[in-house]
């Protein structure tokens, strides 16, 4: 009898997980931290895909069109810093003894495969973990976008959005004490709220192909395993009214 409830997941992570203090560059020691964190469901007999966004590398906004950058140049160059943290989780994944492809939404043969459907779920069935890298491909999508699309592509049964924050909150829990957590959230409530770990177009995409969104803190102990086993734990976007 298996031990977990989803059997194959996409997991999305912000670049800053790879980070060194201060959110920015790439310490291989947080590689490897957030490849232990992979391993524990992977060793479940889990299929894992993976999106990782570019933020420690480059911010499209802030670092570019803040200053007069065309839209399209910034978004190239964030998919490349997302290329970029895809090689670097691959190699402390490999460390970790998983077998693990990277795959990116444009061509980069040199360094990665090209993304193409039914060889990423190929390379999943074989055990393999799959990151999705460069984005979709296609400038004004964000990496939340890339995560909701490729996770329905290879047929995921759940979305896992890894943040710093343990579950999704109506205002900031730091700075406010009554703070309300919500262990549910409809995807109509989480679109009007404007829950801030994803954007807008991700939400209604997993909504249209009711796939379930799980919230969680990347770094809370076990806080993967209990997801794909079903147990509760960070806020679950469904179809079901607020909780």
């Amino acid at each position: 009898m298996d031990i977990f409830k989803y059997r194959r997941v996409l997991l999305k992570i912000g670049g800053e997980a790879l980070a060194s203090e201060g959110g920015f560059g790439i310490n291989p020691r947080r590689a490897a931290e957030a490849a232990q964190k992979i391993l524990a469901i992977a060793n479940l007999g889990v299929e894992v895909a993976l999106v990782i966004g570019g933020g420690n590398m480059w911010r499209g906004k802030e670092d570019g069109l803040d200053h007069g950058m065309e839209r399209v140049t910034a978004d190239h160059m964030g998919m490349l810093a997302t290329v970029m943290n895809a090689l670097a989780l691959q190699d402390a994944l490999e460390r970790e003894g998983l077998p693990t492809r990277v795959m990116t939404g444009f061509e980069i043969r040199a360094v990665a495969e090209p993304y193409i459907q039914r060889r990423a779920i190929r390379h999943m069935e074989k055990g393999r973990i799959v990151i999705f890298g460069a984005g979709t491909g296609n400038p004004y999508f964000t990496t939340d976008t890339a995560a909701s699309l490729r996770a329905m592509e290879i047929n995921a049964e759940i979305l896992i959005k890894a943040t710093k924050v343990d579950a999704v909150y109506d205002k900031d829990p730091k700075e406010n004490r009554d703070a309300r957590r919500f262990k549910q959230l409809s995807y109509i409530d989480a679109l009007n709220m404007r829950v801030g770990v994803m954007d807008s177009t991700a939400i209604a995409m997993c909504m249209d192909n009711n796939l379930p969104i799980s919230v969680v803190n990347v770094w809370d102990e076990d806080a993967l395993v209990k997801v794909v086993k079903g147990e509760p734990v960070g806020t679950v976007f469904s179809g079901y009214a607020t909780a």
